[in-house]
């Protein structure tokens, strides 16, 4: 969880645990260590920030922070090449302000009101409409989505994100015609584009995910509401979120780094 403070508004956002003031004495070195203790860590991570310091990967910030410091913030928020990065605009086409975040965040509330485009730059990730990974879901993967409809969005609301790991191995997923893994089985590796064509049930009650991450949808050529399914079983398809066994495609959540 992120924690906030503000001075001369300008807002930095640090985790929870403290940083190490040894660590920051050996870096600014100038700074007497009585000093340094005496200062709240706020205060010295904006002050590095300005002399464009260097921290340790494990003692920089956060999942999210805004345009509007984006300057300020540039030393203290990179992340390494093969994680994630995902910008949030609260207008379509990429206008209004924008909030960037590297890695899970269970509530996005208080980053912005709205959200009508998306800019993925890296990883794939899971979209919740309501916090702590609730309400509909939507997978985006690298490219750009100038409106909400683009992302097969049912409104602009967008308040926790999940970025998925990579699975560079196999796809393997068997569903099943009842519950309990019980009637009609089949095996795919593939992504399905017509479940009815290929299973010939138009319904999935329960489903054993072997490897990989998959996307279930409720209607053919993947659209409607969508489900993420990690590896495991789900003997029912409230398992996986849903209020009905109503599958009408599915596919592999593939990294494109």
């Amino acid at each position: 969880m992120c924690s906030g403070r503000m001075c001369n508004n300008f807002r930095i956002w640090t985790r929870d645990p403290p940083f190490q003031v040894d660590q920051l004495i050996d870096q600014t070195r100038h700074v007497s260590r009585a000093t340094m203790g005496a200062i709240p860590h706020w205060l010295v991570l904006r002050v590095l920030a300005l002399m464009r310091v260097n921290l340790p990967h494990n003692q920089r910030s956060p999942c999210c922070y805004s345009n509007q410091n984006a300057a300020s913030n540039s030393s203290i928020n990179s992340s390494p090449s093969n994680m994630g990065k995902i910008i949030f605009y609260e207008d379509k086409n990429f206008q209004g302000r924008s909030y960037e975040c590297s890695s899970d965040c269970s509530d996005l509330s208080s980053y912005f009101n709205r959200c009508n485009s998306i800019r993925v730059e890296s990883g794939n990730w899971i979209l919740y409409e309501q916090p702590n990974f609730k309400g509909y879901q939507y997978y985006l993967r690298r490219g750009e989505y100038p409106d909400f409809q683009q992302w097969l969005g049912f409104n602009d609301s967008v308040r926790s994100c999940h970025l998925t790991t990579q699975h560079r191995g196999p796809f393997i997923i068997k569903v099943y015609e009842k519950e309990d893994f019980k009637g009609q089985m089949m095996e795919f590796t593939e992504d399905c584009q017509n479940v009815h064509e290929r299973f010939r049930y138009n319904d999935i009650h329960s489903c054993h995910v072997l490897d990989g991450h998959w996307m279930f949808y409720e209607e053919q050529n993947y659209r409607g509401r969508q489900y993420y399914l990690k590896p495991g079983e789900y003997r029912r398809y409230t398992n996986w979120g849903a209020m009905n066994p109503r599958v009408g495609s599915f596919r592999r959540v593939q990294h494109l780094y």
